[in-house]
């Protein structure tokens, strides 16, 4: 065994790389064509679904329930909360446009320069809450980020 983690990073020395490689030298996931994604494999996604339905039922014995929020955040919502924002903004994908159309010298595809969103959107990074966009209907407040 000792020869098989040989190549995994120390976790002292860089623990978020530690933890990548332990993952993938477990085989419950592998990197995808996507920069910072991974596909998890179904042994990584037994393990998440049982972890998951843990804390669910941990959450729900104390009275909480759980909510859904979509994916992209406007950027104005996004500025709103600029200090949470500097340690990852850098990592953060932007969407522009909401259509692609063939390549007019039929090459694939492109983005369609008409379909240009009126405000630019932000993938929701891991762990973001919703900030100022939490409905105050059911919420009680303005803020559930």
């Amino acid at each position: 065994m000792a020869k098989e983690l040989k190549d995994v990073t120390k976790a002292e020395d860089n623990y978020s790389q530690w933890y990548n490689d332990l993952v993938v030298k477990a085989g419950l996931a592998e990197n995808s064509a996507v920069r910072g994604c991974m596909v998890i494999k179904p042994y990584g996604y037994a393990i998440w679904e049982k972890m998951q339905a843990a804390l669910d039922k941990m959450f729900k014995d104390t009275g909480h329930q759980n909510a859904y929020f979509p994916l992209f955040i406007p950027k104005s919502f996004f500025s709103k909360e600029a200090d949470h924002v500097e340690g990852f903004a850098k990592e953060c994908a932007v969407v522009t446009h909401y259509r692609l159309k063939n390549d007019p010298e039929g090459k694939g595809v492109v983005v369609d320069p008409d379909a240009k969103l009126e405000e630019e959107l932000i993938v929701r990074p891991t762990g973001w809450g919703q900030g100022t966009s939490c409905p105050t209907s059911w919420s009680g407040r303005r803020s559930c980020g």
